[in-house]
C-alpha cells in the first residue's frame, strides 16, 4: 500500500510538470531558540499578516566555487613567508574566482523552474533572486512563516526551519529571508564610563575599549595610504569634540576632519552631546587621528536614523559582489532602501572603495545568527583580505560572556544572566577566521607604562574562547595546539568548545583600560576593546604608510602567526564570565589576550624587510 501511494504521488506531480528529482526535502537550516530580544507575535496579533500579498524578495546564495582553496590562496598572498606576499588581486579576479559553478545555478534556476516561478541569476552577486509571496514561500521551501517583534519595535518575518530539494543542498549556502535576525546596530547592553571618579553604566552600542599611544616615527600621509573607520547611525562623532582632543594631545590635528563616506544616508548625529549616541564614535575618531595625523583617515557612516543598518549594509557598500538585488536587502533583517521616512535613494551598491585598513567596534555574538548566515559573511571578509584589507574587530567586553554580559543555557540554548545560563557565548565576527580580533590588556595597578601589561580587568575583560562554528584555521593550529598541550582548562564540553578544532579568540590585544575621550566638551575615562581595536588599526596603518613609502604594496591580511617576536606576550590576568573565572593568559597564545601587544618598531623592522 505505502509504495502504491508513493507511485501515486509521483504521478500527480509529474501530472502537474513537476521533476520527480525535486520532492525529496532535506533541512538546510534550522533554529531551536528565538534571539535574545525578540518574541513571536501570538496568533490572535497575527491577524492582518496577509500571506498571499505580503512579498518576500527570496535571496537563494549559491554555494561558491573555489570557497575550500580559500585559505591556501589567503595564506599565499597574506604570509610573510610566502613568495607572493602582498601580490594581491583585483575584486574582479575575486569575483571570478568564487562565482558560482555552472551547474549550481542550473539547479537551482530549475528547481524554481519546476515549481511555477522565474529566477534571476546574478554572477556577481552570486545568487539567484525570486520575488514570492509568502504563502508561495511557504510552499517552496516547506515551512511557515510568522512575525516577530524586536524590543526596539522593529517587526521581523522568519521562520524556525526550512527545507530544499536534497538535489539543490549541495549548490546552495542559504536563503533569506528565513530563520535570521541580523537586527540593525543599534544601542547594545551597558559599558562602563568613569567621570570624575565615579563609575557609571552607560547604555551604549558596543561602547569603549582601548590602547595606549604608539611613539612612532612621524607618518608621511600618503596619498595612496588609508585608514578606515566604520559607524553605524544614530552612533556618530562631535566635530568640535576632535578639536577639543586634538588641542591636548596632536595640536597639528586641529581643524581635520575625517572623509566622510556616507553608506545608505549615514549622517552625523551630535546635538545635544549623549553617551549612547556620541561616545563610541568620539572615541574611535579621536584615537584614529591622534595616532595616525596626516594620514587620511575614512569614515564610514553607515545607515540613516529611521531605518539604520547591519554590517550587511556596510559590506554592499564597499563591495558590489555582496549587494543584493536591485539594492533590497533583505527587508526584515538589514536596512531597506529607498526608505521613504529617510535615505529615499537606491542603497548604495559598491559606492566606495575599500581602505587598506578597516577597524569595526560593534558584533554580534555567534548564537545571534546562524551558521551558514556567519560563514557567508565571513568569507566576504575573506575576500577583502585578497584585495590587501586588513580587517579589524574587537572582541567584546564582558570576558567569556557575550554581549551585555549574556551567556547560554545550555538545556535550553536561551540566553540568560542568572545562574542557568553557564556555557559561554563567543562574539562575531571577532570569531571569523579572515579577520583579525583584537582583544583587551591594561597597565596592572602599581605598575607603569614600563613593566608588562596584565589581561584587562578594570571595568571590563576582554573578549576570547572559542568559536561554535568556524573551524580552527591552518595558521592557527600551531599556537593553539600548544595552548591546550601547556595549559588545556578544565571546563567541560557543556561549557565551551573543548573539541581543539575550533577557532581561537582574539587574534592580538591592545592597551583597553582609562582612555580619556573627549565628549561635549569634557573628559572621561572609557574602557573596553572598541579603543583596543582602534589603536591596533592605526599601528598597521602606520605600517601602511612606511611600507607604500618604500614602494611596497598594504600588509592586507594580518592573521599569519609568523611573527610573534614581535608582540609583547602577556602572561597575567583573565577573562572571567559565565559564573567562571574565564580563561587565563599564558606564555603564548591564550585565548584572553591571543599573541599579545603590537611592538610598533620590531614590526616597522619587520615588514619593511618584506617585499
Amino acid at each position: 500500500m505505502l509504495v502504491s501511494l508513493f507511485f501515486l504521488t509521483l504521478f500527480f506531480h509529474e501530472a502537474l510538470g513537476v521533476s520527480r528529482r525535486f520532492l525529496v526535502h532535506t533541512v538546510l537550516e534550522e533554529r531551536k531558540a528565538i534571539p535574545h530580544g525578540w518574541n513571536k507575535r501570538g496568533l490572535s496579533d497575527s491577524s492582518a499578516f496577509d500571506k498571499k500579498s505580503l512579498t518576500l524578495p527570496l535571496r537563494i546564495n549559491l554555494r561558491q566555487d573555489n570557497i575550500h582553496r580559500a585559505e591556501k590562496l589567503l595564506l599565499d598572498v597574506s604570509s610573510p613567508k610566502s613568495k607572493n606576499f602582498g601580490k594581491h588581486y583585483t575584486p574582479n579576479e575575486v569575483v571570478d574566482l568564487f562565482a558560482p559553478a555552472e551547474d549550481s545555478v542550473a539547479a537551482v534556476m530549475d528547481w524554481l523552474m519546476d515549481a511555477g516561478f522565474k529566477g534571476i541569476y546574478s554572477k556577481v552577486k552570486g545568487a539567484v533572486i525570486v520575488d514570492l509571496s509568502v504563502a508561495d514561500a511557504e510552499d517552496l521551501l516547506h515551512t511557515k512563516y510568522h512575525v516577530y517583534d524586536h524590543d526596539t519595535g522593529r517587526p521581523h518575518v522568519a521562520c524556525s526551519s526550512y527545507s530544499v530539494p536534497q538535489a539543490v543542498r549541495e549548490h546552495v549556502d542559504f536563503i533569506t529571508p528565513t530563520l535570521h535576525f541580523d537586527v540593525a546596530l543599534g544601542k547594545r547592553g551597558p559599558t562602563h564610563v568613569v567621570e570624575d571618579g565615579v563609575a557609571k553604566n552607560v547604555d551604549h552600542a558596543c561602547l569603549p575599549r582601548g590602547t595606549l599611544p604608539v611613539f612612532a616615527p612621524q607618518p608621511v600621509g600618503n596619498r595612496k595610504n588609508s585608514y578606515g573607520i566604520v559607524e553605524y547611525t544614530p552612533q556618530s562623532y562631535i566635530p568640535s569634540d576632535l578639536d577639543v582632543f586634538a588641542k591636548n594631545f596632536t595640536r597639528d590635528a586641529v581643524g581635520y576632519r575625517p572623509k566622510l563616506d556616507s553608506i545608505d544616508g549615514g549622517v552625523l548625529v551630535s546635538s545635544p552631546p549623549e553617551f549612547s549616541v556620541n561616545s563610541e564614535s568620539n572615541l574611535d575618531l579621536q584615537y584614529a587621528i591622534g595616532l595616525t595625523y596626516p594620514l587620511d583617515i575614512t569614515l564610514y557612516q553607515v545607515g540613516d536614523p529611521v531605518a539604520q543598518a547591519s554590517f550587511n549594509n556596510f559590506l554592499d557598500g564597499i563591495d558590489a559582489s555582496y549587494c543584493t538585488y536591485e539594492g533590497g536587502n533583505d527587508l526584515t533583517q538589514d536596512g531597506k532602501y529607498p526608505d521613504p521616512s529617510g535615505y529615499n535613494h537606491p542603497e548604495d551598491c559598491g559606492k566606495f572603495k575599500p581602505t587598506n585598513v578597516i577597524s569595526t567596534s560593534y558584533g554580534y555574538n555567534e548564537a545571534d545568527l546562524t551558521p551558514f548566515y556567519e560563514i557567508r559573511q565571513c568569507n566576504e571578509y575573506m575576500k577583502l583580505g585578497l584585495m590587501g584589507t586588513t580587517v579589524i574587530y574587537s572582541s567584546g567586553d564582558y570576558g567569556v560572556a557575550g554581549n551585555g554580559g549574556k551567556c547560554i543555557n545550555p538545556t535550553t540554548g536561551n540566553y540568560s544572566t542568572g545562574p542557568d545560563g553557564t556555557k559561554f557565548n563567543p562574539s562575531f565576527p571577532g570569531t571569523c577566521p579572515w579577520v583579525t580580533s583584537v582583544g583587551a590588556t591594561q597597565i596592572n595597578p602599581g605598575s607603569t607604562v614600563h613593566d608588562p601589561e596584565g589581561a584587562c580587568e578594570q571595568t571590563i575583560y576582554s573578549g576570547g574562547g572559542f568559536s561554535n562554528v568556524f573551524a580552527i584555521p591552518d595558521y592557527q593550529k600551531e599556537a593553539v595546539g600548544e595552548y591546550f598541550k601547556n595549559h588545556k582548562p578544565t571546563y567541560t564540553s557543556a561549557q565551551y568548545n573543548n573539541s581543539m578544532t575550533t577557532r581561537g579568540y582574539p587574534d592580538i590585544s591592545a592597551n583597553g583600560a582609562n582612555y580619556l575621550v573627549a565628549l561635549g566638551g569634557v573628559f572621561y575615562k572609557i574602557f573596553g576593546t572598541s579603543a583596543s581595536a582602534p589603536t591596533v588599526g592605526a599601528i598597521i596603518s602606520l605600517l601602511n604608510d612606511a611600507r607604500i613609502f618604500a614602494r611596497k604594496k598594504p600588509i592586507g591580511f594580518l592573521n599569519p602567526y609568523d611573527n610573534c617576536e614581535a608582540l609583547n606576550d602577556i602572561t597575567s590576568g583573565g577573562n572571567q564570565g559565565c559564573g567562571t573565572p574565564g580563561f587565563t593568559a599564558v606564555p603564548g597564545w591564550d585565548p584572553v589576550t591571543g599573541l599579545g601587544t603590537p611592538s610598533y618598531p620590531r614590526l616597522l623592522a619587520v615588514f619593511l624587510s618584506l617585499p
